[in-house]
């Protein structure tokens, strides 16, 4: 009688050949893109006969490496940031002054771009948090507490004021649109606020507008701020909206409202903006309408944008020095930054006492140069000031162990 052959051992040596073949192959490609990439380094004329040979050899890894290159020249190019020249900065500015004057339902998106003349570094610029992380470098800290409202904030504000601006959509957590004084049923923090903590606990959700920046033990997936409500006891979370999160709060996200005004609006106007997050939420863009319904799109920003295209118009040029000429032109004066007008000193709620040392961040100091309640005993010690955690420190904090892990 036959022995049958061993099926389960044959086919275990089979797999391990093929795998033993891929890697090989693997290998092989390796070190051809190696070679052709370094022929393909060296000017033409230097090449030696089996170099050329070999670039005609390996037409496919010469065409493949090509292509990488476009591909790499092309990001390279979108992340340089451009500006126009002073004439062709204030005719854009007059084309987009008269948008602004006949538009019916303006909306402003803003970004993080508006906030770098606040000492707050942006995140796709060339000096931005994850353009430096990306470049394996460290990213120094940050006192958020010392920003204060910029040109363009206080600009938007008073755009609202004078009923030129519906609503403002922000990406930004740093809250300087409602210190600027701008209306909150007017503003959606699609991202969060950095200074209020809210009780989910409570209906509706009850809110704590604190003197400093709240979320310094919270980072993804973990927002609980280690304080308690007043009204029911229950654990205090942040409102910040990481990377891969989705946002439920109703405030400050105040989604509703940005949905209803980008329904409602004949022009939009993006500030310093990527637009690579904003895209993607679908019911900002009216992408459902005729190209020729849909609002009217404008751009200010030094980089490109993935809206480029849609734009009837992109400046490149500075936030604050575009709104600056802006209102030039639309004849209405910019008014200063006070703290004295400030209406987060009016809004905010006093720690209780028990929690005095429950954080470490810098309180706010109101015009008479006295900290908010908060403050009060509070002395931060030298190992824990340095900005950790928190919905701007976790990238910071990544640098910090990249660095470690390399010494």
């Amino acid at each position: 009688m036959e022995e049958e052959p061993d099926t389960g051992n044959s086919s275990r040596a089979e797999r391990k050949a093929l795998e033993k073949a891929k890697i090989l192959q693997r290998e092989r490609e390796r070190k051809v893109f190696t070679l052709v990439g370094r022929v393909l380094k060296k000017p033409e004329a230097e090449r030696s006969e089996e170099e050329a040979a070999a670039l005609l050899l390996h037409r496919e890894a010469v065409d493949e490496l090509c292509r990488r290159q476009i591909r790499r020249n092309v990001l390279k190019r979108k992340q340089e940031e451009v500006y126009d020249a002073a004439d062709e900065l204030k005719s854009k500015v007059k084309h987009l002054a008269a948008a602004v004057q006949q538009a019916n339902h303006l909306v402003v998106y803003t970004g993080a771009g508006i906030s770098t003349a606040a000492s707050i570094p942006d995140y796709r610029g060339p000096n931005g948090v994850w353009t430096q992380l990306q470049r394996g470098r460290t990213v120094g800290s940050s006192d958020l507490s010392k920003a204060e409202p910029t040109v363009t904030h206080m600009c938007i504000r008073m755009l609202h004021k004078e009923k030129l601006v519906k609503h403002v959509v922000s990406q930004n957590c740093d809250g300087l649109h409602l210190r600027s004084g701008l209306p909150r049923e007017a503003l959606s923090e699609l991202h969060g606020n950095m200074f209020i903590e809210v009780c989910t606990a409570c209906s509706p959700a009850r809110e704590f507008l604190r003197l400093f920046d709240v979320t310094e033990r919270t980072s993804l997936h973990r927002h609980g701020t280690g304080r308690r409500c007043s009204h029911c006891g229950s654990e205090l979370r942040d409102t910040i909206v990481h990377f891969g999160e989705r946002g439920t709060l109703e405030q400050p996200l105040n989604w509703k409202g940005a949905a209803e005004a980008a329904k409602e609006a004949d022009v939009i106007l993006c500030l310093g903006s990527s637009l690579k997050v904003l895209k993607k939420y679908a019911c900002l863009w009216s992408m459902n309408r005729p190209a020729n319904k849909r609002p009217k799109l404008y751009i200010v920003n030094l980089q490109w944008t993935p809206k480029d295209d849609l734009a009837v118009l992109k400046i490149h040029g500075k936030c604050d020095d575009v709104m600056s000429l802006l209102m030039e032109e639309l004849g209405i004066q910019i008014p200063k930054y006070s703290r004295a007008d400030d209406p987060i000193f009016n809004l905010a709620t006093p720690l209780c006492p028990e929690e005095i040392q429950s954080h470490t961040r810098e309180v706010l100091a109101a015009a008479d140069g006295q900290e908010g309640p908060s403050a009060e005993n509070k002395q931060p010690s030298e190992e824990t000031s340095s900005l950790q955690g928190g919905w701007f420190g976790r990238g910071y904090s990544k640098g910090r162990r990249k660095k470690k892990r390399a010494a």
